[in-house]
C-alpha cells in the first residue's frame, strides 16, 4: 500500500506507471467508493498534461482526452416550457470539445454504439460559431425521436448514455489517428455509467474494454507499439468487475494487455490518499469495505455511525450473492446460535433501512455500538475475511443475555 499527501503526488504516480520506459503500463484501473475524489483526481491528471515543462512539453500542449461529470455537464437538457414541443438536448457551444465534431462525422458511429443499448434516434442540429477570427460550425442541439413520435423527452439514463456514445466515437477517430487528436497521448475515463441498469452497465462495461484493449495495443503506420495510455476510473463494483475480467482474458492471438488494478482510497477524509493494489482480485474493495467498518468498530480509535449499519448489510448482500443465494439469510445461517441468527436478522432489517446521511453522520447509541461489533466479528470470523490494514477484531467477549435491538433511530 501506497500513501500519497495530495493530488499532484497521485497524478505523478500514475503518470509514472504509464511512462516507465522499463515496465510499460498501458492501461490503469481503479475502483474508489464516491467522495473520494475520482473526479478531482481526473482533472488534476489532465491539468498536469497541458501545464508547460522544458522536456515533456514544452508548448503546454494538452496530452488528455478524458470524460467525466465535467463532460456530462457540457449537455443540458431543455424541456421548452412555452410550446412543451421542441424538448432537445442543449451544447455547451463554448466547450472546445466540439470544434471537431463536423469534420469527424460521427452520427454513423454513434448510432452504431447507441443502437446496443437504447431504441431511440436522434438528430444534431448545427450553427456557425465565431472562434478569434475564422468561423466554425459546431452542434448547437441534438433531438431525439421515436418511431413516429419526435421531440420526444429521453430518461436520464437515456440521456447519459447518448453521452456516452458520442464520447466512444470520439474516442474511435483519436484511435484512428484524427489530425484533431494528434498529442494526445492519455485516454482518461471516470464514471461513465451513471444512471444505468445492470444490463446495460454490462454492455457498456464490454464494449469500452474493447475499446480500451485497441489503445493500449496500438501501433503505427509501420506496425511499431503506438498505444493510448489510459486510465478508468469507477465506483460501480460490477461495471469494474466486468473491465477487469474483460481485459485480463486472453482472446485468441490478440496481444495481451499490460495493465495495473487499484483500490483507491482516502482514510481519514482530509488530502491524503491511499493506493493498494488489486492485481488478483478486483472484488477487494468489498474487504476494504470490511476494514473499514473493523477500524469504526474498535471501542478505542473508532467512531460507529449509523450507515454503518448500511454499510454492513451491503456487504453480506454481496457475499451471499458471490455464494449463489439471494438474502443474507445465507450468511445468518452460519451462525451456531439461534437466537443470535434471530436477533441479527432483525437488527440488520430494522436498522439498515433509515434514511441515514453519510453527509450529516449520527453516531450510534451504545446498545448499537455493541450489537454492530457482534454482528461484524460473527460475519469476519465465520467467513474467514482476511482484512488487510485492518485492526484486530474485538476480542469476543464472555457469553451474556442477548441485547434486545433498539428502536430505530430517527432520521436525520
Amino acid at each position: 500500500m501506497s500513501k500519497y499527501k495530495n493530488l499532484k503526488t497521485l497524478v505523478a504516480r500514475l503518470r509514472d506507471d504509464l511512462n516507465n520506459p522499463t515496465k510499460s503500463t498501458s492501461l490503469v484501473l481503479i475502483y474508489a467508493y464516491n467522495r473520494t475524489g475520482k473526479t478531482r483526481l481526473s482533472m488534476e491528471f489532465k491539468d498536469t498534461g497541458k501545464r508547460k515543462h522544458k522536456k515533456m512539453n514544452p508548448t503546454g500542449t494538452p496530452d488528455t482526452l478524458y470524460f467525466n461529470a465535467f463532460t456530462e455537464d457540457l449537455f443540458v437538457w431543455e424541456n421548452d416550457f412555452e410550446s412543451d414541443s421542441e424538448r432537445r438536448l442543449q451544447l455547451n457551444e463554448k466547450s472546445s470539445f466540439f470544434d471537431a465534431m463536423t469534420e469527424l462525422a460521427l452520427d454513423e458511429t454513434i448510432a452504431q454504439y447507441l443502437s446496443r443499448y437504447a431504441d431511440f434516434s436522434f438528430d444534431f442540429t448545427y450553427k456557425e460559431v465565431r472562434q478569434g477570427s475564422a468561423t466554425i460550425s459546431k452542434p448547437d442541439y441534438v433531438s431525439f425521436s421515436k418511431g413516429d413520435e419526435s421531440n420526444i423527452k429521453v430518461s436520464r439514463g437515456e440521456q447519459n448514455i447518448f453521452i456516452w456514445c458520442i464520447f466512444m466515437a470520439i474516442c474511435e477517430r483519436m484511435l484512428d489517428g484524427h489530425e484533431s487528436y494528434q498529442g494526445k497521448k492519455f485516454l482518461y475515463i471516470d464514471d461513465p455509467i451513471s444512471s444505468l441498469d445492470d444490463n446495460n452497465a454490462i454492455s457498456v462495461a464490454c464494449d469500452l474494454a474493447k475499446l480500451l484493449r485497441r489503445a493500449a495495443t496500438r501501433t503505427d503506420g509501420d506496425g511499431k507499439p503506438s498505444p493510448i495510455k489510459v486510465i478508468f476510473s469507477s465506483h460501480h463494483a460490477l461495471f469494474f468487475n466486468v473491465m477487469c475480467n474483460e481485459l485480463g482474458r486472453k482472446i485468441d492471438d490478440a496481444p495481451s494487455v499490460n495493465h495495473r488494478r487499484y483500490f483507491l482510497h482516502r482514510p481519514s477524509g482530509d488530502g491524503g490518499y491511499t493506493l493498494q493494489a488489486t492485481e488478483d482480485t478486483p472484488f477487494f474493495h468489498h474487504v476494504a469495505t470490511l476494514a473499514e467498518l473493523q477500524r469504526a468498530a474498535d471501542p478505542r480509535k473508532g467512531t460507529l455511525y449509523t450507515f454503518h449499519f448500511n454499510a454492513l448489510r451491503s456487504v453480506m448482500e454481496k457475499t451471499a450473492s458471490f455464494f449463489g443465494h439471494t438474502s443474507i439469510a445465507f450468511c445468518l445461517k452460519a451462525l451456531d446460535n439461534e437466537e443470535d441468527r434471530a436477533l441479527f436478522n432483525r437488527a440488520l432489517n430494522l436498522l439498515s433501512h433509515g434514511a441515514y446521511a453519510i453527509h450529516e453522520p449520527t453516531e450510534m447509541g451504545e446498545d448499537n455500538k455493541e450489537l454492530f461489533r457482534r454482528i461484524l466479528r460473527e460475519f469476519v470470523t465465520r467467513f474467514e475475511f482476511a482484512l488487510p490494514g485492518a485492526v484486530p477484531a474485538p476480542s469476543r467477549t464472555p457469553a451474556a443475555a442477548p441485547a434486545p435491538v433498539p428502536e430505530e433511530a430517527p432520521a436525520q
